[in-house]
């Protein structure tokens, strides 16, 4: 599972900072790349979509997974 939550994580700094760039310079990289809404940069778009409806499974998780000894 914590292959899938890095690669989701990935997936979605990748749209942020497409998004980024598309606010700032109107410049798309993803169309840039792969052409402006080819098939392929439809996948790109729909896989990185899908990767940030799953990121919000990240809010309900609970963070704190480190075992700490007692404090005494």
């Amino acid at each position: 599972m914590k292959t899938l939550d890095t690669t989701a994580l990935i997936l979605v700094i990748i749209g942020a900072i497409n998004w980024g760039l598309i606010g700032f310079f109107q410049y798309d990289l993803v169309a840039s790349l792969f052409g402006t809404m080819s098939s392929f940069t439809r996948i790109v778009y729909a896989v990185v979509g899908i990767c940030g409806l799953y990121a919000i499974s990240f809010l309900g998780r609970d963070r704190d997974n480190t075992t700490e000894a007692d404090p005494k």
